[in-house]
């Protein structure tokens, strides 16, 4: 079974083209949906115990935990200490339901993909990006975003240019969802063919 990895940096368009994915009836594991849910459950107590007032009735108060992030950024190693073997968990539980299925093909969304490693997980790296001034205006239009929070975010993942570098799949979300749906449907469609041809024997 082929394990696709969707990455791309905030306001890139990722959520929109995992879920043109899934509309092309690839099975799709969010990252960022497990982590909702990890907040809301098993991490909450962990989050709290390494950043104590983060929990608020038994789940993790998003807006607390990044306020401290914010003036101690130093954190974010504790955190990701704390959540990413939960959220690595999860994914190999999808996976090894979606293969008992019988599934061709995965797709794993990842935002932090090669800031943590996770491309030795997956066998294709399909990057989404759009024009750095799309992606500003789309960020700045997020409730309780501004440019100093924007910034810390930024700098914490690998720039655009080194992602587009090193995928295997682009998708430009320059453009209409369209325009989106239609590049994921040509992934889709080229993946299926290089299955069948046997590229990749290995996944």
């Amino acid at each position: 079974m082929l394990k696709i990895g969707l990455t791309g940096s905030i306001g890139m368009g990722k959520s929109t083209a995992a879920k043109l994915f899934a509309d092309a009836g690839i099975p799709v594991n969010d990252s960022d949906a497990v982590v909702h849910d990890l907040y809301a459950g098993e991490a909450a107590p962990l989050v709290n115990a390494a950043f104590p007032g983060t929990m608020k009735d038994g789940a993790v108060d998003r807006h607390e935990l990044g306020r401290q992030l914010a003036l101690h950024p130093d954190g974010f190693k504790r955190l990701e200490a704390i959540v990413h073997p939960l959220v690595r968990k999860r994914e190999r539980e999808f996976v090894k339901r979606q293969r008992a299925t019988g599934a061709d093909m995965v797709l794993l969304d990842i935002p932090l993909l090669f800031e943590t490693g996770a491309e030795a997980r997956v066998d294709i790296v399909v990057v989404v990006s759009t024009d750095p001034q799309i992606q500003r205006q789309r960020v700045l239009a997020r409730p309780d975003m501004s440019e100093e929070k924007f910034n810390m975010i930024l700098s914490r993942q690998t720039p655009d240019a080194e992602k587009r570098r090193r995928a295997d799949y682009l998708i430009d979300t320059s453009h209409s969802v369209a325009v989106t749906r239609e590049r994921v449907l040509e992934i889709v469609a080229d993946l299926k063919t290089r299955i069948a041809k046997g590229d990749f024997r290995n996944a």
